[in-house]
């Protein structure tokens, strides 16, 4: 199994949560939006930029920035 934050992830592509890192205040938040471990996530485009990134968790379209996705890591 190999593990992936999800930042590093190319778009069409995703994976499984295996668990939500970072500082406490951000963990809460991100398994509050909906990205708890054993849930499918999916990475939709990057911004021209690179930076936010646009997801698809639970059936809707949620966008990142890089710092944040960076927290999330998949199996993959």
């Amino acid at each position: 199994m190999t593990e992936l934050p999800l930042d590093r992830c190319p778009p069409g592509h995703g994976g499984k949560i295996l668990r939500v890192g970072g500082s406490p205040d951000l963990a809460q938040r991100l398994l509050e939006l909906g990205f708890v471990p054993g849930t499918s996530v999916s990475v939709v485009r990057y911004a021209p930029l690179g930076d936010p990134l646009e997801v698809t968790v639970r059936g809707y379209h949620l966008s990142l920035r890089k710092r944040e996705a960076h927290n999330i890591i998949l199996s993959a």
